[in-house]
């Protein structure tokens, strides 16, 4: 997609954009079906904002909602789990919870020590794809094994073991620059599958205006300054003013996300990363 193509799309109306999301989400369903598809869902404003144009597109075209995959890398704020439990129950969510406790059940809390030797072979072999050579790693789900071993490699075995073909995700352009080349049919090869990526067009601005005309409900974690939500451990309120008031349009909305996860963004989505 060339430049001209993406500014012509982020700068429709509101309206239009929900339209352009609905039709590749109904172009997504026609070709793979629903039973073949799970979308990716955090508890997170975009996400959310995915679930409620997914199942409004399955309402026009009468056919049921995918399965939503949640990833849980072992930190999850308190306040998130209280977005999925409320939302999977308010709108009758089909909501699977991907987790590798191969990982997560040799380290009592974040931080303490993982040793390579005592996981399976999968994950050992995941570790030396990262070339990673020391014997024992931190349990730290935001690092660099960590984000690989506790969300890409969790999120791979899920769509390996429900043969899922197509996953949607809720990544925007305008969000992370390692994004900004991705289209809305992404082909990946490890597994086999295609992203589907339907508001790739939508800004920060756009999501708020979504949530508030839509009255979709959000983490209350936004409320106290929080714009963009990872990690418990490693991310951090850069304001103490509502997220949708604060200057949206020139400060980085992952500012309070652990930057160190940000400088190596390319190199985890080579890895398969969302």
């Amino acid at each position: 997609m060339t430049q001209d193509e993406m500014e012509k799309l982020m700068s429709m109306g509101l309206g239009e954009k929900i339209e352009h999301s609905k039709k590749i989400i109904k172009e997504a369903i026609e070709k793979y079906g629903t039973e073949n598809m799970a979308v990716a869902w955090t508890g997170g404003k975009d996400s959310t904002t995915m679930v409620w144009l997914y199942k409004e597109a399955c309402k026009e075209l009468g056919v049921r909602m995918p399965m939503c995959m949640f990833i849980d890398e072992g930190y999850v704020f308190d306040e998130i789990w209280d977005m999925f439990n409320k939302l999977k129950a308010e709108w009758s969510l089909d909501a699977r919870i991907a987790k590798n406790t191969d990982v997560s059940d040799k380290a009592d809390k974040v931080g303490d020590m993982v040793r390579v030797d005592s996981l399976n072979e999968r994950n050992r072999q995941e570790i030396e794809v990262l070339e990673y050579a020391e014997d024992e790693f931190p349990f730290e789900p935001e690092s660099f094994v960590g984000n690989h071993l506790m969300k890409t490699v969790a999120m791979n075995v899920f769509l390996e073991d429900n043969n899922i073909k197509a996953l949607a995700t809720a990544i925007r352009w305008d969000e992370q620059e390692a994004r900004i080349e991705e289209d809305y049919f992404s082909e990946r090869r490890v597994p086999p599958h295609m992203r589907i990526q339907p508001i790739l067009h939508f800004k920060e601005r756009d999501i708020w205006d979504f949530i508030f005309k839509y009255e979709i409900p959000f983490c209350e974690l936004y409320k106290e300054g929080y714009r963009s939500l990872g990690a418990k451990g490693s991310t951090t309120k850069m304001s103490d003013i509502p997220a949708w008031e604060q200057d949206l349009e020139n400060t980085y909305e992952r500012a309070g996300r652990g930057q160190g996860k940000e400088e190596i963004m390319s190199k985890l989505r080579d890895l398969g990363y969302m």
